[in-house]
């Protein structure tokens, strides 16, 4: 019997604490908006354009970090991918103006969360995970960014009212510095899994995803993930200040939609492995827009903020187990990391947008409203666009039957 440290389990459980302490971090920039707009005499839209900056970069640099990781060894990649990130925060803590901003947040914070979010951990996963408990699996390495999100909310604010944004910037990279020896301990506990002969190469499997229309689908549908993701981490916290309500309300908005999502990812993720994905990935962006809707016309209390959260956070990240299990499903797990990291660029782009053009309008209109309109309006496309995609697996000649 193989030792806890070097099974599949221990993969499971070490790559769900780099994604809680990964994501969990990045999720809570947006609390971070408003000290540091007030404190350096900016507007919105300097610190969203970094942040929009930052998603962008992440998820162009992601199809590469999810080739190398396929090519060589993945847990090297990721462990210096989160040297990177780590360097990033802490170089945001001395930016003071919108173009060390730009750099710091944006361009170093983008490159190193790309490979130490969740395209690398969950591609990773998927390859040493039983086939009939994958889409679980990767459920529960999701839910380890919905735990981040909730830990991160409230110990940011904690860090936010004793050190100030910058001192709380310097804190929170001490923090994910964390994330590299979690990486490179999966070292041992994936030398076997990963190290089977190959019977197919990314071309091919690059090959067969681009002329697979579900694949191009998912891409399209990935990109209203992001644009709701990111739009509401980064501006609901001044949305509902804005509104009357009191910072801690915002940070536990925040906490509470990644406490509930723990639940909706393993949920999905489970659910994924009973029912088709392509559907309730329909019924996901629909159940959004329509409570997008109602929280509009609701007045601006803790029991209609809290609601909200929990409802939303049932629904949060609960697209990423079923958007990567159908390309698990479709395509194999042998080059998951690459293939999820192109859809995964699809969402980035649309967090790119989200917070960018939260930020714009805002200061255009002095409102978020334009901004929860669009994400209405995208939510009923994606629910379409996921209805039509062809999920049955592509065969291939190449492949092992194990594959």
């Amino acid at each position: 019997m193989k030792a806890f440290w070097r099974s599949p389990v221990y993969i499971l459980f070490a790559a769900t604490a780099v994604v809680l302490i990964a994501n969990g971090s990045r999720q809570s920039f947006g609390l971070f908006l408003e000290p540091i707009t007030t404190d350096l005499d900016w507007g919105v839209s300097e610190f969203a354009t970094a942040l929009a900056v930052q998603n962008l970069v992440m998820g162009i640099a992601a199809p590469f970090a999810g080739a190398l990781a396929d090519r060589w060894r993945p847990t090297t990649v990721i462990a210096l991918s989160a040297a990177l990130y780590t360097v990033g925060l802490a170089l945001i803590s001395v930016s003071v103006t919108p173009e060390t901003m730009f750099l710091s947040a944006g361009l170093v914070v983008g490159i190193g969360a790309s490979g130490v979010g969740l395209t690398l951990p969950l591609g990773i996963v998927g390859r040493v995970a039983p086939e009939k408990s994958r889409t679980l699996w990767l459920g529960i390495v999701t839910a380890g960014g919905s735990a981040g999100q909730f830990t991160f909310a409230l110990t940011s604010r904690g860090l936010l009212d004793g050190f100030g944004w910058s001192g709380g910037m310097v804190a929170m990279a001490i923090i994910v510095i964390i994330s590299v020896p979690l990486a490179l301990s999966m070292k041992w506990a994936s030398e076997g899994e990963l190290s089977k002969p190959d019977r197919d190469t990314l071309g091919n499997a690059l090959k067969r995803a681009s002329h697979h229309r579900g694949y191009w689908l998912l891409v399209i549908g990935f990109f209203v993930c992001g644009f709701q993701v990111q739009f509401v981490g980064t501006h609901l916290p001044k949305f509902l200040t804005d509104s009357g309500a009191g910072a801690w309300l915002a940070a536990t908005a925040l906490s509470v939609i990644g406490l509930f999502n723990l639940f909706g990812t393993i949920a999905a993720g489970w659910m994924g492995s009973h029912w088709r994905k392509k559907n309730l990935l329909s019924l996901l962006y629909l159940s959004r827009g329509l409570l997008f809707l109602v929280f509009l016309y609701l007045p601006v209390n803790e029991i209609t903020v809290i609601g909200f959260s929990a409802i939303l956070g049932l629904l949060w990240l609960s697209t990423v187990p079923l958007t990567s299990g159908i390309v698990a499903q479709v395509f194999g797990p042998r080059y998951m990391s690459t293939l999820f990291a192109i859809v995964f660029l699809s969402h980035q782009l649309g967090a790119f947008a989200g917070v960018s053009l939260g930020g714009l309008f805002y200061d255009i209109y002095g409102t978020y409203d334009a901004a929860w309109w669009l994400a209405i309006a995208l939510s009923a496309a994606a629910a379409l666009i996921h209805w039509g995609i062809d999920d049955q697996p592509v065969q291939n000649p190449a492949a092992s039957p194990a594959d």
